[in-house]
This record gives C-alpha cells, structure tokens and sequence, in this order.
C-alpha cells in the first residue's frame, strides 16, 4: 500500500500518539478570544463547541496567559451531565495535559462513555484540559506573531517551566483546591521533569501517568530512530529553530526521505511507531487521519530526539559547551533528577506491553528512579496488550484503565 507523504505525516503523528482535531474544528489556525486572561467567553467551532457541549456537558473556554507571554487556551468541564453536587462538597479539580503534535481535543474523540474528561466529569470531578502553545488554538502572544521564528524558540522545557505552571496557577486560583493532575505521552514527560523541580508542590494532589515518555532507549521502532538522529543532526538546516508544520512541504518530504532508509516500513505506520494497539476503534483512527497534525516548534523535536539519543532526562542541548554555559552555567545541560519527585506524592502509571514509544524496559528505568517512593503512595498497572494509542482511543479503556485512575483519585479524598 502507498501513502502519500501528507498521508504519512498524517499517521505518523496519530502514532506519535495523538490524535488531531475534529472536523467541526474547521479549517482556522485559531481565533483570538479577547484579551481578558481567564474570562469564559464564547469560542466558535473551539473544543467547547466541537465536542463537549453538542453532548450535553457544561463547557467552558479560558485563557491563560504564561510568564513568557504566550496566550494559552483551556477549556473546563465543571460538571457531569446530570449536574449538581449531591454531597453539597466543592469539586476535585482534574488538569489534562496531552502529548505532542496534537491538543486537548486528542481525548474527546470517542463517545462520552468512552472519553477520560467526560468520564472524570460523570464522576463529580471538576475536569481542566489543557492546550500547550503552538497548538490550534494557542496561537497567540503579547508581542511575537507564529510568522516570527522568535514565536518557536522553545522546546519541552518552556512547557515545564511556563505552561505547566501557568495552567496549574489558574486552575488552582479558580478552584482554591489542590489539583490532580493526568498526563499521556509527552504531557507524563513534563509533569515528571516539573514535579522533579518542585514547581507545583503546593498545588498538585496527585498525579496519573498513562504511557509515561520519560527514557526513551529502548524505543522499538525504526522509523523513530531514524527520525531521532535526523532531528537531532541535520533537521535544523532543513527547518530552522522555528515551526515545525507537519502539513507543510518540507515535513512530507523529510518524512519521504525517512521512509527510504534501510529497515524502516512505512507499510503499517501505525503499528510501527506505537506499537500493536490492541483495542482501537476503527471510525475513530478514520477520524484522526481526516484531520492534519498540528504544529509544535522544531527545536522541541530536536530536544524529544536528544531524549531518545542520550538516554537522560535533561534540558535542551544547545551543541557547544560555550553555548550551554551561556544558558546553564555549565558545559552539559542539567538533569531533570525524577528521583527528586515528592516521595509523599500520590502517584499512578498505567503503562502498556505492546508499547513501541513507552517500551518496558525504559518504564522499568523510570521505577527504579522512584524506587524510594512511599509504596503506599505508588500505584503501578501493566497491561499486556495495550500499546500507545490504546490508552486515549482503546473501546475498552474505560473498564481497564479510566475506572482505575477514578478509583485512584477518589481514594485521594
């Protein structure tokens, strides 16, 4: 079977794990929502409208603004449903962070029985989803425009150090309660790197990992590795330090070339690069491939590829000691120590035996740097079908993984 590059680009992100927006999305970079931070106000065709509220729920769009400038878009559901609060008690706030290339939208796509928001919701949570810049609606800041490479002089590290702890600031000053916190993907990358730095201690409850990305060594899958080493080496002449657009020309045909390297199949991009998904829906993988990927800044690329060639948890490797000293104070980009990690902290991971990105062994890894974690307060679930994508789109996800991770929260009270 041939696919065009647009058509791979377009799996390679589903498998890269997410899942792109809803038609009803329409074809808009994104609006601008007003200049008042926090305000719910109205957001057409937005996530609120797309897939929340078509089904009944409350939904609500917010804006974020980070330290750094960036205007981020949230959306909250306040409650399930059916409403109300029979236990007269305030709601446990629930902050949703996604994985790369995609946004929020990337855990609504299945029916409200089967989603984790609208399930946390029905449970009386009071449910926060988070939208990291350079996604559709993240556009947008105080000064930079996304024409400006200036506006994509970032990696994972600004999400550490400026989105995760500008959502949980709002979350937390709206709710005046400590917040759980749920990661998939890259989203359980930096809560482990944020949490390590203490920078949410006085806010965060507890927090669930699901398919956690931390090493990434033993990552199976060819076409990864290629991509690793390409963005790590040549992919900043061929890109720059700036957008990294999947739709556009130069990503398909960087895709094309990796396809042409030796042991890479590009046959069954799905099943290479997440791993044998044991328990998608058809029609929901359809509606992922209907849609475009969505832009993330090329240096956080590079960075995800030091990841996986370096085989530690650090902040980004500027190429020359001089340069790393001019960030850092130092020739070698500092470690995120997870080990450093709150050992009080409630903590749930939930991870697959058929994942080819979160690959046991590099789970394994992760436990043992939180080997001295309270075991009352570390719960582990391993599930030996599930790959990558399961958790976000498995049919059967709610039984096996969402039931557990309501159970985990409630036990929190």
């Amino acid at each position: 079977m041939a696919f065009s590059p647009t058509r791979l680009l377009s799996l390679v992100v589903f498998m890269v794990l997410v899942v792109e927006p809803h038609p009803a999305y329409g074809s808009s970079r994104g609006g601008w929502f007003g200049r008042n931070q926090g305000a719910a106000t109205p957001l057409v065709n937005g996530i609120c409208a797309a897939s929340v509220t078509i089904h009944g729920y409350k939904c609500e769009e917010h804006q974020v603004k980070t330290q750094d400038g960036y205007i981020l878009n949230m959306q909250r559901i306040p409650e399930g449903r059916i409403g109300g609060n029979s236990s007269g008690n305030k709601k446990q706030p629930v902050l949703i962070q996604h994985g790369v290339l995609v946004d929020g939208m990337t855990w609504l796509l299945n029916s409200p029985q089967q989603n984790l928001p609208m399930i946390l919701a029905d449970s009386g949570f009071d449910v926060w989803l988070a939208n990291t810049r350079g996604t559709r609606f993240c556009r947008h800041h105080v000064s930079l425009h996304p024409s400006q490479p200036e506006f994509w002089d970032w990696s994972w590290d600004e999400l550490v150090s400026y989105d995760l702890p500008a959502v949980f600031d709002f979350v937390f000053n709206h709710t005046a309660q400590k917040i759980h916190y749920i990661g998939h993907s890259l989203g359980t990358l930096i809560g482990l790197a944020s949490f390590s730095e203490g920078h949410q201690e006085d806010q965060l409850k507890s927090a669930a990992f699901l398919s956690p990305i931390a090493y990434l060594t033993h990552m199976k899958t060819a076409l990864g590795v290629v991509a690793a080493r390409a963005f790590v080496g040549e992919i900043t002449t061929l890109f720059g330090v700036a957008e990294f657009n999947p739709k556009g020309q130069q990503a398909s045909i960087f895709l094309k070339a990796l396809c042409n390297y030796p042991g890479v199949d590009c046959y069954d991009l799905v099943t290479a690069i997440t791993g044998k998904n044991c328990c998608l829906n058809a029609s929901t993988v359809d509606l992922f491939l209907q849609n475009e990927p969505q832009s993330t800044a090329t240096k956080n690329m590079v960075h995800l590829a030091q990841t996986v060639r370096d085989g530690v948890i650090a902040k980004y490797n500027y190429g020359r000691p001089d340069y790393n000293l001019m960030h850092y104070g130092e020739a070698r980009p500092p470690i995120y120590n997870i080990s450093n990690i709150p050992k009080d902290l409630p903590i749930f991971i939930s991870y697959g035996g058929q994942d080819a990105l979160s690959d046991v062994q590099d789970v394994w890894q992760l436990l043992d740097n939180l080997k001295h974690h309270d075991v009352n307060k570390l719960s582990i679930q391993y599930i030996k079908d599930y790959a990558h994508a399961d958790f976000i789109m498995g049919v059967n996800a709610k039984d096996i993984v969402y039931n557990q991770v309501v159970s985990f929260f409630k036990n929190q009270q």
